[in-house]
């Protein structure tokens, strides 16, 4: 996980969290707000295949496999329940360490649960 401020556009640390891991042979997948042309240009080289609906004011449109791309519900869950740990909804830590133990402790309880 990456903490970020929240005045900053999540496109920015894409690059750097993907370059984190092996995505060579994988599927990524993101929403259209992960559509730029640096992000699909990387996974691209990086032997990855982006399952990232296009935006509809590309004038070329990529395949999506919509059958895939619903398995990103699974994330969106995992922040569902996330936020149901009242310090991390509201942000109490004010460093940014200390809140990223806790979300690190929260997301070790769900998975555990």
């Amino acid at each position: 996980m990456l903490l970020s401020g929240g005045n900053k556009n999540d496109c920015e640390f894409a690059i750097s969290a993907l370059s984190r891991i092996k995505i060579q042979d994988s599927d990524i997948l993101a929403d259209k707000g992960y559509d730029t042309d640096a992000i699909v240009d990387y996974i691209y080289e990086h032997g990855a295949e982006p399952i990232i609906p296009s935006k509809s004011t590309r004038k070329f449109q990529r395949r999506c496999d919509w059958h895939l791309y619903k398995e990103r519900h699974l994330v969106e869950n995992f922040f569902l329940k996330i936020k149901n740990y009242r310090r991390v909804a509201t942000r109490y830590d004010k460093l940014s360490f200390t809140f990223m133990g806790f979300v690190t402790i929260a997301s070790i309880l769900i998975w555990l649960h």
